[in-house]
Parts: structure tokens; C-alpha cells; sequence
């Protein structure tokens, strides 16, 4: 199975191939240029480098958030407009999930956090069940970064973003594209996939959507 993956709901950006768990291709693109400026051409690129066309990916994944607003929506409208164009699978990864799969296997907690802006945090926690099978522990939540609470029994792994003198990260992983392949070929054989007509980021802060709105419709 060949899968097409990408993540645009931080400030890095970045595209995977996958041939089912082996990462064939991947790039993380660091410039601060629009998303929707640098997503397309980075999938051609690795389309290119691989040798693999559109029409021979066999399932599409994206990291629909938490995140950035304008990133999460240019990375759900691609996948959309891949999924209708050529009628084949695609699922949707939470962006903590795979920050959280970076930290490898363990029996610790793992606590995924991202930056949200305005000194606050998105967070959850993850948990390997059985068969290897990463969980997630309860809601994600948006939270002052004054509000985590330290756990010296459980691992926190923060994207490059978050920065708070009071808080111990365990690592610093940004959400890349293998990751949102690695896990979404898991849900893709659990049969959790993504109807193209109706699915919808992650946004959390209902507050950023609102507002966007209010400009657009201005």
C-alpha cells in the first residue's frame, strides 16, 4: 500500500511517502512561507522523487488537528480535493497523536503538547494499549501553559514552539508527515475513514473560528 501523508497544522509543514510502515520519502519544510504556497509543489516534488504518480497512492492521510487555523484548512481542503479527484480512501490524524508517536514505545503517559498562541497550549495525554496500539487518555484540551502540571512519571513531548521556564520537556518533536502515515495506515485497517463530504478540522478554540468568520464575512 502506497500512502500519501502531510501535515500543515503548525509552523513547519512537511509530506511523507509510504510503502505500509516504511517511509520511502519525506521533507519538512521550514521556510514560514503560506502552507498553501508550499503543500502542493511538496507533494509534486516527492510524487517525483519516488517515482509514484497520484493515481498509484492508495491512501491519502492528514493531520486535522489541533493547530493553526489557516494551516489545518489548507491541509483538509488538499485531502478533500485528492479524495474527490480520485475516489480513493483517505483518514484524518490527530496532530498530538503524532507528535506523540515520536517518543517511541513505552509504558509512560505521554502528554503531546503544541503551541496555540496567546501563552496557551494544546494537550493530550496517550497511552500504548494492546497490540502496540496508541490511545489517547481523554479530551484534548487548550490550557494556560502555567496550567500543566508536571508528572516526573510520564513523558511530555512538546512541539519546537512551546517554551515556559517552569515546565520540563521530555523532548521537542514537531508533528511530521511519517508519523500521520504511520498511524493513519493503522486506521485506515480499522476501517476509519473519512467521509470527504462532511469531516472537519480539529480547531478546539471555537474563539479563532468565530472570529475568522467575522473577517471573512466583513
Amino acid at each position: 500500500m502506497h500512502i500519501l501523508a502531510f501535515d500543515t497544522s503548525s509552523k513547519t509543514a512537511s509530506v511523507a511517502i509510504l510503502h505500509d510502515e516504511i517511509i520511502i520519502y519525506e521533507t519538512v519544510i521550514k521556510d514560514g512561507l503560506n502552507r498553501s504556497e508550499v503543500l502542493l509543489p511538496a507533494i509534486e516534488k516527492a510524487c517525483l522523487q519516488t517515482g509514484i504518480k497520484i493515481m498509484q497512492i492508495d491512501l491519502f492521510a492528514c493531520a486535522i488537528g489541533p493547530g493553526s487555523f489557516t494551516g489545518l484548512r489548507v491541509g483538509v481542503s488538499t485531502l478533500k480535493g485528492f479524495l474527490l479527484a480520485t475516489e480513493k480512501p483517505g483518514v484524518g490524524v490527530s496532530s498530538l497523536a503524532a507528535i506523540a508517536l515520536s517518543a517511541g514505545k513505552c509504558s509512560k503517559i505521554i502528554y503531546s503538547i503544541m503551541d496555540a498562541g496567546r501563552g496557551q497550549v494544546y494537550m493530550a495525554g496517550f497511552k500504548y494499549k494492546e497490540k502496540g496500539l496508541l490511545e489517547q487518555i481523554g479530551k484534548e484540551q487548550v490550557l494556560n501553559q502555567s496550567e500543566i502540571k508536571y508528572d516526573k512519571d510520564a513523558i511530555f513531548i512538546a512541539d519546537g514552539a512551546v517554551r515556559h521556564a517552569d515546565i520540563f520537556w521530555t523532548s521537542e518533536k514537531c508533528c511530521r508527515a511519517s508519523f500521520v502515515g504511520l498511524l493513519g495506515r493503522g486506521k485506515y485497517h480499522r476501517n476509519e475513514l473519512l467521509d470527504p463530504d462532511v469531516f472537519v478540522p480539529i480547531y478546539l478554540r471555537s474563539v479563532d473560528v468565530q472570529r475568522r468568520k467575522s473577517l471573512l464575512e466583513s
